[in-house]
């Protein structure tokens, strides 16, 4: 299916976008569009701003975290010592029955 088919395309606008590791992307808008402060660049995937000088910077990834992790960001190892000896004499109490 070709243009004459659709009809006329819209008017088109080209806007720059620049991205931390200073790639260039240039999509096309509808000239009577709302252009978008940030675009994800194709390259890198990274944010991409108007401003080549300073672009968006990079989201900061947040490294994989265990369980274990999270169990010791939310208790002390006061807590955690007391947790397993309730969690030893229940099991010892059974265990005696």
């Amino acid at each position: 299916m070709g243009e004459a088919e659709r009809g006329e395309a819209a008017p088109r606008v080209w806007v720059s976008f620049w991205c931390a590791n200073r790639h260039e992307t240039r999509p096309s808008f509808a000239t009577d569009a709302a252009i978008p402060d940030i675009w994800e660049c194709p390259r890198c995937g990274n944010p991409a701003g108007q401003d080549s000088q300073n672009p968006p910077a990079p989201p900061r990834v947040e490294p994989y975290k265990t369980h274990l992790a999270y169990v010791k960001e939310r208790r002390s190892d006061t807590d955690g010592e007391a947790i397993l000896a309730e969690a030893i004499a229940r099991l010892r109490s059974r265990a005696t029955v």
